[in-house]
């Protein structure tokens, strides 16, 4: 009886195990910015690092505090989260639809697929000229930047991921006489799933490098904009406000998505 006992108790300790790394690794992902910032201070406070161009973080934080109280910090971030916000739809969106059809049809995939590969390799940036040009100064040209931007990551990650789907499950399908929207609701979609959101968080960190850019050259408000009007007056605490409170954009957004992911790919590693 002894014995038995201690071995169910073993077990019980082994299933939870798991439950409890889980956890832990999930605190230090939350928390491992905090620890970057703590050596920053640390650094600055004993000389290990230039202050003048790396000011430490309690500086920051103060010159931060004020733009907070002013209001100019939200206006700028506002003005990203929007450009963001509706160029990461406009490239998300058909990015996953035309990455779902042609993983699924290798004749329009033979097709469509040598344009998308030669189109992809053009750097984002590169076209912000002929963009301007055409949409002007306005938000409409970082709309369509983003956008860009996102629909490749997102193609990409989405073909792959249905192409990635064991045949055995269109044989199986096609065998129980499934229809074609059946055969994409129930197989292809789901076997992409984890593709798509692989995709959607790659996606989301480069739309946040290309609203940058495009603040830097094409904006009167924004981050990037408050960024390189900070670097032109050389005020290098207000620089790295920008710095840090995109970075913490990002770092928030890709959450956003890992709880998204969660909640509908449940069965996926993360």
């Amino acid at each position: 009886m002894t014995t038995s006992r201690a071995l169910t108790e073993d077990e019980l300790r082994r299933l939870k195990a798991p439950a409890r790394r889980e956890r832990v690794y999930r605190f230090a992902s939350y928390f491992s910015p905090l620890l970057l910032l703590l050596l920053w201070e640390l650094s600055s406070r004993f000389n290990l690092i230039d202050q003048r161009f790396f000011p430490a973080p309690s500086a920051i934080a103060g010159t931060a505090w004020g733009m907070v109280v002013s209001l100019e910090l939200f206006d700028h971030i506002g003005a990203t989260l929007r450009r963001i916000g509706v160029g990461y739809a406009m490239g998300a969106v058909p990015g996953i639809v035309l990455g779902l059809v042609l993983g699924l049809s290798r004749p329009v995939r033979r097709l469509f697929g040598p344009i998308f590969a030669a189109l992809y390799p053009v750097p984002k940036i590169a076209i912000l000229p002929l963009i301007l040009l055409i949409f002007g100064v306005g938000d409409a040209s970082k709309f369509v930047l983003i956008a860009i931007g996102v629909f490749f990551l997102t193609f990409y990650n989405t073909m792959g991921g249905v192409m990635q789907m064991p045949q055995i499950y269109m044989d199986v399908a096609k065998n129980a006489g499934a229809t074609r929207f059946q055969t994409f609701r129930r197989f292809a979609l789901p076997a992409a799933l984890p593709s798509i959101f692989t995709g959607l968080k790659l996606a989301a960190g480069s739309s946040y490098i290309i609203i940058a850019a495009a603040e830097f050259l094409g904006a009167r408000s924004g981050v990037g904009f408050f960024i390189w009007a900070s670097w032109q007056t050389f005020a290098v605490s207000r620089m790295f406000v920008g710095i840090v409170v995109i970075s913490v954009m990002g770092y928030l957004t890709i959450l956003a998505i890992e709880a998204l992911e969660r909640r509908f790919v449940p069965w996926a590693k993360h």
